[in-house]
C-alpha cells in the first residue's frame, strides 16, 4: 500500500505539495504536477488511502505471515522479507504490526503451530506461504470460519478457503520453461529434471506444464529423469551429480526449485559447465552469478517483493474498508531473465 509519505520521497517534493495535487487544489507546478501524477499512476496509489488513517488506526490490526524458512537454502525468501519490512514499515503508520514466522518445506506439523502462535497473539488477518498438505488447508478452513482471512502467497493450497492467492502462475511458468528449452536446444534435447518439495505446489505445477506442454508442442524434448533435493542446495548437488553420472546423454537441466547452487556445483565438476543448458527460477544475487559465469542460460523471475508487500495489502483493504479481493488469482508477471539482460 503506498502512502503519500512515499510519493513524496520519489517525486522529491513535500506531503503537502503531493496533498493538492491529489485533491487538486493548485498552487502546484505543472512539471511537478505531471511527476506526481505519473508516480501515483505507476504505484497504483488510491487517494482513499489517506481516508483510511483514523479508521485503521483505531482497529489496531496486526496481520501474520509465514513463509518457509529463508535459511533453508533459498535465499529468495530473503527478497519476499524484504518486500514483507517495507510494507510493514509503512503501514505501522497506520498503527498496523506484522508478525513474520518461518517454517520449514516439509514438517506441516510445524506450520500448523506457527499459525496457532499467530492465533494465540491476536493476528486479525494471515499471510501464508502454505505446505499442501490436507493439515494446512484444514487449519486454514478453521481461521476462516473463525473471521480470520487468510491469503496464500508464492504457494498456493486447493481449496482451503483463503481469500486471494499473491504469487505466479506456477503451470503458466512451467509452459514457458519448456517454450525456452525448445528455443535454446533447438528443440532436441535430454533433460534432467532437479525439482524441491513434492509438498509445495509450485514444484509439480512447474513440472506438469513443461511437461505438457512439451508433450503437445516439442516432442522432441525428452525427459529422462526428475529427481527431489528437497530445496536443499547439498542433496541438489548429489541428485545432479549421480543423474549425470548415470545418463551421460542428458544436454539439458531443469531446475524447478532452490538448490541451483548445488545443482551447479556439480555441472562445474564433471566438466560440464556451459556445454549443458540449464534453466533456473529466480534471480537472487547467486543465481545471477550464474547466468553471468555463463553455467545458467536462462532464469525466470517471479517478482518476490510483490509477494511480500501485495498480500499484505489485501487484508488491509479487506478488514478496514470491508473490500474483497478484486482478483482471487494475483500472478506475478513471468521475467525471463538471460546474461546479457542483468
Amino acid at each position: 500500500m503506498s502512502t503519500m509519505k512515499e510519493i513524496a520521497r520519489l517525486a522529491g517534493v513535500s506531503r503537502g505539495t503531493v496533498d493538492r495535487v491529489i485533491n487538486n487544489r493548485g498552487s502546484v507546478n505543472t512539471e511537478t504536477e505531471r511527476n506526481i501524477r505519473e508516480i501515483i499512476e505507476s504505484l497504483n496509489y488510491s487517494p482513499n488511502v489517506a481516508g483510511k488513517n483514523l479508521a485503521v488506526r483505531k482497529k489496531k490490526l496486526k496481520f501474520g505471515f509465514i513463509i518457509f524458512d529463508v535459511l533453508h537454502e533459498n535465499s529468495y525468501f530473503a527478497d519476499v522479507i524484504s518486500g514483507i519490512e517495507c510494507r510493514a514499515a509503512e503501514l505501522s503508520e497506520f498503527g498496523v504490526t506484522v508478525e513474520i514466522r518461518e517454517s520449514d518445506v516439509n514438517e506441516p506439523d510445524k506450520q500448523v503451530e506457527s499459525i496457532s502462535e499467530l492465533v494465540d497473539l491476536g493476528i486479525n488477518g494471515l499471510v501464508i506461504t502454505p505446505i499442501n498438505h490436507p493439515m494446512i488447508a484444514d487449519k486454514i478452513r478453521e481461521l476462516t470460519k473463525s473471521g480470520i482471512p487468510v491469503v496464500t502467497s508464492n504457494s498456493d493450497i486447493p481449496d482451503c478457503g483463503r481469500i486471494a492467492y499473491v504469487g505466479s502462475n506456477y503451470y503458466k511458468n512451467g509452459e514457458t520453461a519448456a517454450g525456452l528449452m525448445n528455443l535454446i536446444t533447438a528443440g532436441v534435447a535430454n533433460i534432467g529434471i532437479i525439482s524441491g518439495s513434492p509438498q509445495v505446489l509450485c514444484n509439480s505445477e512447474r513440472i506438469a506444464g513443461f511437461s505438457d506442454c512439451s508433450k503437445i508442442h516439442y516432442p522432441e524434448l525428452n525427459i529422462i529423469e526428475i529427481k527431489i533435493n528437497n530445496d536443499n542446495d547439498d542433496e541438489s548437488y548429489t541428485a545432479t551429480y549421480d543423474m549425470l553420472t548415470k545418463y551421460p546423454e542428458i544436454n539439458a537441466l531443469y531446475l524447478t526449485a532452490a538448490g541451483v547452487r548445488g545443482a551447479c556445483q556439480a555441472v562445474s565438476e564433471l566438466g560440464l559447465a556451459g556445454k549443458l543448458k540449464i534453466i533456473s527460477y529466480d534471480a537472487t544475487n547467486p543465481i545471477c552469478q550464474l547466468l553471468d559465469d555463463g553455467i545458467v542460460t536462462v532464469t525466470i523471475a517471479q517478482q518476490p517483493k510483490l509477494q511480500g508487500t501485495l498480500p499484505l495489502d489485501i487484508l488491509l483493504n479487506y478488514l478496514s474498508l470491508g473490500t474483497s479481493p478484486e482478483n482471487e488469482f494475483n500472478y506475478t508477471e513471468i521475467e525471463i531473465k538471460i546474461k546479457e539482460s542483468l
